[in-house]
């Protein structure tokens, strides 16, 4: 497998340094990517990155992954427009060693010749004093070179701190260290990270008198402009409980069906030949080629045990021919997930002890109707469902008997109007 053909039929290749591909044909190269911690979980966006080093692995090279224990205390400017708060020291060691943790799925880190490495830029610096990195880091490019920079010269209006400003001298002496540590020779990323990388390979070449090189990837936006790796409701996390597997899963089946193939070639392992096969089979119907992918990505980011719960859960949801023997046989990591995506109200566990009414669950202890005589026309007209069994009459009652693992009961109110109640 070759590492630039393998991102060119992707589309993942947007700029590289001269004389790249040369030494990647010459024998294993070590290649590295940085990721700043400042968010609790990895994005989707972050998730290009992962795949570059994926594919990285993949063709026999070898990946570092940089994580930013010391950038992410000072904040990059590329592609902001205004300065980061910064984040407590104590948050951002949180969200590394989670970030690690997330990491560790997506990389071999234990065996082979290329496996992954780990290492963290707070251990290049906390012992450097600030005379130190004005000396040794400082003097290497002029303010003349910095300024020529995007990530700086977009930021010239609106304002750049000098803390902002030195982050690319950081990025730039990390990738000094990492050469000189492990001989990694290449750094990859977003094309928005272009003059931050080769800030890098002009320390190398200034200081160390060797060659170093670039790779970015094109910056993946969604077909009408929106940035990538965010929905309506905020970012897609690699964390199911900021982003439940069944949100996960439905991202990406209800992308936009321009941006199908470009998110499939991007994030699918599958190979060229399976890929093209599979884009000429569903040329005239993208939504497969999507639900292809999205349950591809749902068990490689979460688990097989995670996509058959999101497999549940869309059944329970949009497969009218559900019934009441179905829902007896869902586990309770199932009925949870669910719980995460319908409505739910949460009603004391001794009111449904004493036989709750179901008029008065359905006026009292929630707002699925609004007064007694509106509930007695809905269980009139076969409207209400208690765990997808219709309610024959106003008299029937709720009893503990009826909670699914002692805990959920689920509510139907006609064909759209679905909640899940909580016995607390």
């Amino acid at each position: 497998m070759d590492f630039f053909d393998e991102l060119r039929w992707r589309g993942m290749l947007k700029d590289s340094t001269p004389g790249v591909e040369e030494a990647f044909a010459a024998g294993k190269m070590i290649g590295y990517i940085g990721f700043d911690p400042t968010a609790p979980s990895m994005t989707i966006g972050n998730y290009v990155q992962i795949m570059l080093l994926t594919l990285l692995q993949k063709s026999g090279h070898q990946p570092i992954v940089l994580m930013g224990g010391a950038t992410g205390r000072v904040g990059d400017p590329s592609g902001k427009d205004k300065e980061r708060q910064l984040k407590t020291f104590e948050e951002l060691d949180r969200n590394l060693q989670h970030q690690v943790k997330q990491m560790g799925k997506f990389l071999n880190f234990n065996e082979g010749d290329n496996k992954a490495i780990l290492a963290n830029n707070l251990d290049f610096y906390k012992e450097m004093n600030v005379l130190d990195f004005l000396r040794d880091v400082g003097k290497t490019l002029t303010v003349n070179y910095m300024m020529s920079k995007d990530s700086v010269k977009n930021r010239l209006e609106s304002g750049l701190s000098f803390t902002e400003f030195s982050y690319q001298l950081l990025q730039a002496y990390d990738f000094q260290v990492l050469f000189k540590e492990y001989g990694c020779r290449v750094q990859m990323g977003g094309s928005d990270q272009w003059g931050n990388i080769t800030s890098g390979t002009e320390f190398i070449r200034r200081n160390l008198g060797e060659k170093a090189f670039a790779v970015t990837t094109p910056l993946l936006t969604k077909s009408d402009g929106s940035k990538f790796g965010k929905s309506e409701a905020g970012n897609i996390w690699l964390d199911p409980e900021l982003t439940t597997p069944y949100q996960f899963y439905q991202f990406w089946l209800k992308a936009n069906n321009e941006d199908l193939p470009k998110f499939f070639r991007y994030f699918t392992l599958k190979s060229k030949e399976e890929v093209e096969a599979l884009e000429k089979e569903y040329a005239e119907d993208p939504r497969t080629l999507g639900k292809i992918l999205a349950e591809e990505l749902t068990r490689r980011v979460h688990s097989d045990e995670d996509f058959e719960a999101v497999m549940k859960v869309s059944e329970l949801i949009f497969n009218k021919k559900v019934d009441g023997d179905m829902v007896k046989e869902l586990d309770l990591k199932t009925l949870t997930a669910i719980a995460k995506e319908i409505p739910l109200h949460k009603v004391p566990k001794s009111v449904i002890a004493d036989k709750l009414s179901i008029i008065e669950l359905l006026t009292e202890q929630t707002d699925i109707l609004d007064s007694k005589s509106a509930a007695k026309r809905a269980i009139k007209n076969n409207a209400i469902s208690i765990n997808k069994v219709k309610a024959t009459g106003e008299e029937v009652q709720i009893s503990p008997d009826d909670l699914l693992h002692d805990r959920y009961l689920f509510l139907d109110n006609g064909k759209k109007n679905k909640m899940i109640i909580e016995a607390v």
